[in-house]
Protein backbone atom coordinates (compact mmCIF):
# COMPACT_ATOMS: atom_id res chain seq x y z
CA UNK A 1 0.00 0.00 0.00
CA UNK A 2 2.98 2.22 0.98
CA UNK A 3 4.81 1.75 -2.78
CA UNK A 4 1.17 2.63 -4.25
CA UNK A 5 1.15 5.80 -2.22
CA UNK A 6 4.74 6.92 -3.43
CA UNK A 7 3.67 6.02 -6.82
CA UNK A 8 0.60 8.43 -6.92
CA UNK A 9 2.69 11.10 -5.12
CA UNK A 10 5.53 10.66 -7.94
CA UNK A 11 2.73 11.28 -11.10
CA UNK A 12 0.94 14.20 -9.13
CA UNK A 13 4.38 16.17 -8.60
CA UNK A 14 5.48 15.29 -11.94
CA UNK A 15 1.82 16.78 -13.20
CA UNK A 16 2.32 19.95 -10.78
CA UNK A 17 5.67 20.67 -12.17
CA UNK A 18 4.19 20.96 -15.83
CA UNK A 19 3.48 24.21 -16.54
CA UNK A 20 1.35 23.89 -19.78
CA UNK A 21 -2.33 22.48 -18.13
CA UNK A 22 -3.52 21.78 -21.55
CA UNK A 23 -0.75 18.84 -21.36
CA UNK A 24 -1.84 17.69 -17.80
CA UNK A 25 -5.72 16.88 -19.02
CA UNK A 26 -4.72 15.02 -22.07
CA UNK A 27 -2.25 12.55 -19.76
CA UNK A 28 -5.22 12.96 -17.26
CA UNK A 29 -8.09 12.05 -20.08
CA UNK A 30 -6.55 9.95 -22.70
CA UNK A 31 -6.92 6.42 -20.45
CA UNK A 32 -10.51 7.05 -20.95
CA UNK A 33 -10.49 7.83 -24.60
CA UNK A 34 -8.72 4.79 -25.10
CA UNK A 35 -10.93 2.64 -22.98
CA UNK A 36 -14.19 4.08 -24.76
CA UNK A 37 -12.18 3.16 -28.12
CA UNK A 38 -11.57 -0.77 -26.80
CA UNK A 39 -15.58 -0.87 -26.17
CA UNK A 40 -16.76 1.04 -28.92
CA UNK A 41 -13.87 -1.55 -31.32
CA UNK A 42 -15.13 -4.55 -29.11
CA UNK A 43 -18.61 -4.24 -30.03
CA UNK A 44 -18.05 -3.66 -33.80
CA UNK A 45 -16.19 -6.87 -33.83
CA UNK A 46 -19.01 -8.70 -31.94
CA UNK A 47 -21.32 -7.84 -34.32
CA UNK A 48 -19.40 -8.77 -37.29
CA UNK A 49 -19.66 -12.40 -35.99
CA UNK A 50 -22.59 -14.43 -37.79
CA UNK A 51 -22.36 -16.87 -35.29
CA UNK A 52 -23.55 -14.13 -32.76
CA UNK A 53 -27.10 -13.91 -34.60
CA UNK A 54 -29.47 -16.09 -33.36
CA UNK A 55 -32.36 -16.99 -35.06
CA UNK A 56 -36.04 -17.41 -33.07
CA UNK A 57 -39.22 -18.87 -34.72
CA UNK A 58 -42.24 -18.26 -33.13
CA UNK A 59 -45.23 -20.56 -34.36
CA UNK A 60 -47.74 -18.51 -32.58
CA UNK A 61 -47.35 -15.10 -34.76
CA UNK A 62 -45.78 -16.82 -37.56
CA UNK A 63 -42.33 -14.60 -37.67
CA UNK A 64 -38.86 -15.71 -37.78
CA UNK A 65 -36.72 -13.32 -35.47
CA UNK A 66 -32.79 -12.79 -35.66
CA UNK A 67 -31.14 -11.51 -32.61
CA UNK A 68 -28.21 -10.34 -31.52
CA UNK A 69 -26.23 -11.71 -28.94
CA UNK A 70 -26.54 -8.88 -26.53
CA UNK A 71 -30.37 -9.29 -27.42
CA UNK A 72 -31.47 -6.92 -29.56
CA UNK A 73 -33.80 -7.57 -32.32
CA UNK A 74 -32.17 -7.55 -36.06
CA UNK A 75 -35.20 -8.42 -38.13
CA UNK A 76 -38.35 -9.65 -38.17
CA UNK A 77 -40.06 -12.03 -41.00
CA UNK A 78 -43.09 -13.32 -41.66
CA UNK A 79 -42.97 -17.34 -42.40
CA UNK A 80 -45.07 -20.20 -43.50
CA UNK A 81 -45.25 -23.47 -41.12
CA UNK A 82 -46.06 -27.33 -40.98
CA UNK A 83 -49.93 -27.85 -42.05
CA UNK A 84 -50.44 -29.52 -39.10
CA UNK A 85 -50.26 -28.16 -35.25
CA UNK A 86 -47.76 -30.01 -32.91
CA UNK A 87 -44.14 -31.02 -32.79
CA UNK A 88 -42.57 -33.31 -35.08
CA UNK A 89 -42.61 -36.75 -34.32
CA UNK A 90 -42.67 -38.64 -37.51
CA UNK A 91 -41.62 -38.78 -40.66
CA UNK A 92 -44.44 -37.09 -42.88
CA UNK A 93 -46.42 -35.62 -40.51
CA UNK A 94 -46.54 -32.28 -41.99
CA UNK A 95 -45.14 -30.76 -38.50
CA UNK A 96 -42.89 -27.92 -37.75
CA UNK A 97 -39.83 -29.20 -35.21
CA UNK A 98 -39.94 -27.43 -31.75
CA UNK A 99 -36.67 -26.93 -29.94
CA UNK A 100 -33.39 -25.93 -30.04
CA UNK A 101 -30.86 -26.16 -33.40
CA UNK A 102 -28.17 -25.14 -35.32
CA UNK A 103 -27.86 -24.03 -38.98
CA UNK A 104 -25.96 -27.13 -40.95
CA UNK A 105 -25.46 -26.09 -44.18
CA UNK A 106 -26.74 -23.17 -46.59
CA UNK A 107 -27.71 -24.84 -50.03
CA UNK A 108 -28.27 -23.23 -53.48
CA UNK A 109 -31.76 -24.35 -54.16
CA UNK A 110 -32.98 -22.49 -57.27
CA UNK A 111 -33.27 -25.53 -59.24
CA UNK A 112 -35.02 -27.72 -56.72
CA UNK A 113 -38.14 -29.20 -58.17
CA UNK A 114 -41.20 -29.55 -56.37
CA UNK A 115 -43.68 -32.00 -57.53
CA UNK A 116 -46.98 -31.74 -56.55
CA UNK A 117 -48.97 -34.86 -54.79
CA UNK A 118 -51.50 -34.41 -57.15
CA UNK A 119 -50.17 -35.92 -60.56
CA UNK A 120 -52.24 -33.74 -62.46
CA UNK A 121 -50.11 -30.41 -61.63
CA UNK A 122 -47.18 -29.09 -63.20
CA UNK A 123 -43.45 -29.89 -60.94
CA UNK A 124 -42.09 -26.17 -60.18
CA UNK A 125 -38.51 -25.52 -60.73
CA UNK A 126 -37.51 -23.25 -58.16
CA UNK A 127 -40.33 -23.95 -55.66
CA UNK A 128 -38.00 -23.69 -52.33
CA UNK A 129 -36.60 -20.26 -53.62
CA UNK A 130 -32.89 -19.68 -53.55
CA UNK A 131 -31.53 -20.87 -50.62
CA UNK A 132 -32.32 -23.84 -48.25
CA UNK A 133 -30.57 -23.39 -44.90
CA UNK A 134 -31.02 -27.19 -43.62
CA UNK A 135 -31.24 -27.46 -39.78
CA UNK A 136 -30.16 -30.71 -37.73
CA UNK A 137 -33.36 -32.58 -36.50
CA UNK A 138 -32.41 -35.23 -34.49
CA UNK A 139 -34.29 -38.26 -36.42
CA UNK A 140 -35.20 -36.35 -39.46
CA UNK A 141 -33.71 -35.39 -42.62
CA UNK A 142 -34.58 -32.72 -44.91
CA UNK A 143 -35.90 -30.03 -42.52
CA UNK A 144 -35.15 -26.24 -43.11
CA UNK A 145 -35.50 -22.77 -43.88
CA UNK A 146 -36.58 -21.91 -47.25
CA UNK A 147 -38.26 -19.44 -49.90
CA UNK A 148 -41.28 -20.30 -51.86
CA UNK A 149 -42.86 -19.89 -55.04
CA UNK A 150 -46.00 -18.66 -53.21
CA UNK A 151 -46.32 -15.45 -50.95
CA UNK A 152 -49.55 -16.03 -50.07
CA UNK A 153 -48.56 -18.69 -48.24
CA UNK A 154 -47.07 -16.44 -45.39
CA UNK A 155 -48.76 -16.43 -42.27
CA UNK A 156 -50.63 -19.45 -42.64
CA UNK A 157 -49.72 -23.55 -41.72
CA UNK A 158 -48.82 -24.49 -45.08
CA UNK A 159 -46.00 -26.06 -45.35
CA UNK A 160 -44.99 -29.82 -44.87
CA UNK A 161 -42.81 -29.06 -41.57
CA UNK A 162 -40.44 -26.81 -43.47
CA UNK A 163 -40.23 -23.17 -42.55
CA UNK A 164 -41.17 -21.11 -45.73
CA UNK A 165 -40.14 -17.77 -46.25
CA UNK A 166 -40.40 -14.44 -48.97
CA UNK A 167 -37.56 -14.76 -51.33
CA UNK A 168 -35.74 -11.89 -51.28
CA UNK A 169 -36.21 -11.87 -46.98
CA UNK A 170 -34.41 -14.94 -47.51
CA UNK A 171 -31.66 -13.61 -49.13
CA UNK A 172 -30.98 -11.20 -46.57
CA UNK A 173 -31.65 -13.59 -43.89
CA UNK A 174 -28.69 -15.77 -45.39
CA UNK A 175 -26.16 -13.19 -45.08
CA UNK A 176 -26.86 -12.41 -41.68
CA UNK A 177 -26.21 -16.19 -40.46
CA UNK A 178 -23.21 -19.07 -41.09
CA UNK A 179 -23.35 -22.53 -40.76
CA UNK A 180 -23.55 -23.27 -37.00
CA UNK A 181 -26.29 -20.52 -36.27
CA UNK A 182 -28.81 -21.35 -33.13
CA UNK A 183 -32.32 -21.51 -34.22
CA UNK A 184 -34.91 -21.72 -31.47
CA UNK A 185 -38.74 -23.10 -32.83
CA UNK A 186 -41.11 -21.86 -29.65
CA UNK A 187 -44.64 -23.51 -29.90
CA UNK A 188 -48.21 -21.44 -29.84
CA UNK A 189 -50.82 -22.65 -27.60
CA UNK A 190 -52.34 -24.78 -29.70
CA UNK A 191 -49.22 -26.67 -30.64
CA UNK A 192 -48.50 -27.60 -26.82
CA UNK A 193 -52.40 -28.31 -26.77
CA UNK A 194 -51.53 -31.18 -29.60
CA UNK A 195 -48.58 -32.22 -27.62
CA UNK A 196 -50.07 -32.94 -24.18
CA UNK A 197 -52.78 -34.77 -26.13
CA UNK A 198 -50.42 -36.93 -27.73
CA UNK A 199 -48.40 -37.46 -24.75
CA UNK A 200 -51.29 -38.58 -22.52
CA UNK A 201 -52.04 -41.04 -25.43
Amino acid sequence: MQDFKNILNQISSFLFKIKNKSIIWVVILLPYFFIIYLFIWHNDEILKIPESRIIIIDKADYKLNVYSYNGKKLDSYEIALGKNFGNKKKKGDSKTPEGIFQVVSIEDSQNWVYDFEDDTLPEIVGAYGPFFLRIEVPGFEGIGIHGTHDNNSLGKRASHGCIRMNNKELSFLKDEITLGTIVIIIPSVDDLLVNDSLDSL
